[in-house]
């Protein structure tokens, strides 16, 4: 029997996932409620319906939630009651890339309600039409019972561990992803400001010409999604442990991210700053 399926919310991640699913027969549920008009045209597109609350809980056989890091725990707690009242109780997954600790607090409150919970990561980009899509990484009690998705044009990975173990990869992998952004971004940056810019770029495409032509992609295409990456860099920061001075590493890349942000959103110094370098 064809699941049914709950994503919270249609963002770009969600929407492109929900596309997947419908394209394979799922029906796929979202909430719309205080969405903008832009989450509603993608909702639409994807084939998602609305329902609210109750409905999700009655229909969804999985709940998906894929918002940003900082909203992860207000949408566990707004469904964990719910779904421990519930005489059907569908699998709530948290997709997020939220830190370790955090993880283990929304498991902590899913075990006084009685809400089945596992732990989410997703690695990649959203899914297109023919392209494999991003990997879905599973972990905790229960988490085998997610297989079946693949079924369904997902590419399902289970990791051995307990809930926190998924957001774990996901925190290591990010952290040497979107690490390496900021390190580069940070030393164009710095050549730029020194006047060896021009010297920097001709060395890479000499010696590292892999490197460059991964950052001439990277780097503009981190310029929108700066914004979602900082509370991840914290959470990365958290996740090694302050004990240890690299913490301190991702800090730094978070306000490097905070400090992106804020440029796109107005003048565009520091990321035209970056573009010149990569045109150069």
């Amino acid at each position: 029997m064809t699941p049914t399926i709950a994503i919270i919310a249609p963002g770009a991640m969600g929407s492109a996932i929900a596309a997947r699913l419908t394209r394979h027969g799922v029906k796929v549920l979202t909430s719309l409620e205080g969405r903008g008009a832009t989450s509603r045209q993608r909702a639409e597109a994807a084939g998602m319906q609305h329902a609210d609350d109750q409905r999700l809980v009655e229909e969804a056989s999985v709940i998906l939630s894929i918002v940003p890091p900082t909203e992860a725990n207000a949408l566990a707690e707004r469904f964990a009651a719910r779904l421990g009242r519930a005489g059907h109780a569908p699998l709530f997954v948290d997709c997020n890339a939220v830190g370790v600790s955090t993880m283990a607090g929304i498991d902590r409150l899913f075990r006084r309600t009685g809400a089945r919970l596992i732990d989410g990561a997703i690695i990649g980009f959203p899914p297109k039409t023919d392209d494999p899509g991003p990997a879905f990484y599973f972990s905790g009690e229960g988490a085998s019972d997610l297989k079946g998705l693949a079924d369904y044009g997902l590419d399902i990975r289970i990791v051995d561990g307990p809930i926190g173990a998924a957001s774990a990869l996901k925190l290591s992998y990010a952290g040497i992803s979107k690490g390496l952004v900021a390190i580069a971004s940070a030393m164009v940056l710095a050549a730029e400001r020194a006047g060896a810019g021009p010297a920097l770029k001709a060395e890479l495409a000499s010696s590292q010409p892999q490197l460059l032509t991964r950052f001439a992609k990277t780097l503009p295409d981190m310029y929108p999604k700066a914004y979602r990456w900082v509370e991840e860099m914290h959470a990365i920061s958290e996740f090694i442990g302050e004990e240890f001075p690299e913490a301190l590493i991702y800090k730094g890349a978070a306000g490097l991210y905070e400090r992106i942000a804020t440029d796109i959103a107005g003048d565009r110094v520091v990321c035209d700053r970056i573009d010149a370098f990569l045109a150069s």
